[in-house]
C-alpha cells in the first residue's frame, strides 16, 4: 500500500500536500479513447491537430486529468465535484507531475483541494478544484485492515 494511504489513515489536514509523477503514452490515449468514447481527431490526427494550432496529437484532457483520482483514491476522498481548467496541451511522451493539496477542512470532515498538473517545463498545463469528504475514524479503521490484510498475503 502507498505511503499516500498510511498518511490518509493518520488523519489528514489543511495544508497537506501531495506529489505524483506521470509520463503520459499514445498508447494510453488510445485505450482511454475506446473506453471514454470521446473521438475528436485531435488525439488520432496529427493534420487535424496542426490545423488546430497544435503541433501534434494531444493527450486527452480528461486522463491528464485523472491523475488527481490516484491521490483521492488512496486517501480515501469521496469526491462531490470538480472542476477543470485546462491550460496547455499535453502531448504523447510528456511527465506531468500533480500536486494536490487540501486547502480546507471543516469538522465533518468535508474537504476542498485543489491540484496544479505541470509538463516537464515546469509549465501549469491543468488546474483543478476539488471538493469532497475525507475519511473519519471508521474508514481509517478499514483502511488500515485493508493494509494489514495485504501484509499477510505478500508474505504467505
Amino acid at each position: 500500500m502507498s505511503d499516500i494511504r498510511k498518511r490518509a489513515i493518520a488523519g489528514l489536514k489543511t495544508g497537506d500536500s501531495f506529489t505524483l509523477v506521470r509520463t503520459f503514452t499514445e498508447e494510453e490515449t488510445l485505450y482511454f479513447g475506446e473506453i471514454s468514447r470521446d473521438q475528436n481527431p485531435v488525439h488520432y490526427s496529427d493534420e487535424f491537430a496542426q490545423a488546430k494550432n497544435l503541433q501534434g496529437k494531444i493527450c486527452h484532457g480528461l486522463l491528464v486529468g485523472g491523475m488527481i483520482t490516484e491521490v483521492g483514491g488512496q486517501i480515501g476522498w469521496l469526491a462531490s465535484g470538480m472542476n477543470f481548467r485546462f491550460r496547455r496541451p499535453v502531448y504523447f511522451g510528456d511527465t506531468i507531475t500533480c500536486v494536490f493539496t487540501i486547502t480546507e477542512v471543516d469538522e465533518r470532515n468535508r474537504a476542498r483541494a485543489e491540484a496544479i498538473l505541470s509538463n516537464q517545463h515546469g509549465e501549469p498545463v491543468i488546474e483543478a478544484w476539488l471538493t469532497g469528504v475525507l475519511p473519519g475514524p471508521r474508514e481509517q479503521q478499514v483502511m488500515s485492515a485493508m493494509i494489514s490484510e495485504e501484509k499477510t498475503a505478500s508474505a504467505g
